[in-house]
């Protein structure tokens, strides 16, 4: 059902010295900061041959990344994103197979402006699992 990995998210406490360690000491290209309110982050993107990571840190005061980076000062991993070819279909497979959707099920508009739900790192050996309709 899951298709390939679109990209894995780290949160960050200081988005501008973490793309300057991807763009200045990795070489690898980096986008512009982009702050997606909806979401309560502001995101970056580094672009890989196979893959992204993205970047994220907080934007306001309800930021879920505030929250995980109180867990965690120095950031870290915050979720694995994978692509599905319909997103709503496998949402209803996956609650008949009993996981959880956070929120309230129902998919919103990502940073990549695509379809996107969060599941339940609960149910997935402790890992949040975004799923991006492709």
């Amino acid at each position: 059902m899951i298709g390939r990995l679109n990209h894995v998210a780290i949160a960050v406490p200081d988005l501008a010295a973490a793309a300057k360690v991807y763009r200045d000491t990795l070489g690898a290209e980096v986008s512009a900061a982009v702050d997606q309110p909806e979401h309560g982050v502001t995101t970056i993107f580094v672009v890989l041959p196979n893959t992204k990571i993205e970047l994220l840190g907080v934007l306001g005061g309800a930021s879920p990344i505030a929250g995980f980076l109180a867990k965690h000062p120095s950031g870290g991993i915050h979720h694995v994103c994978y692509e599905v070819a319909d997103i709503k279909a496998a949402r209803d497979r996956l609650t008949a197979a009993g996981a959880r959707v956070v929120g309230d099920g129902e998919p919103r508009i990502g940073a990549h402006g695509k379809p996107v739900l969060f599941l339940h790192p609960k149910d997935f050996a402790g890992t949040l699992i975004e799923l991006e309709q492709a």
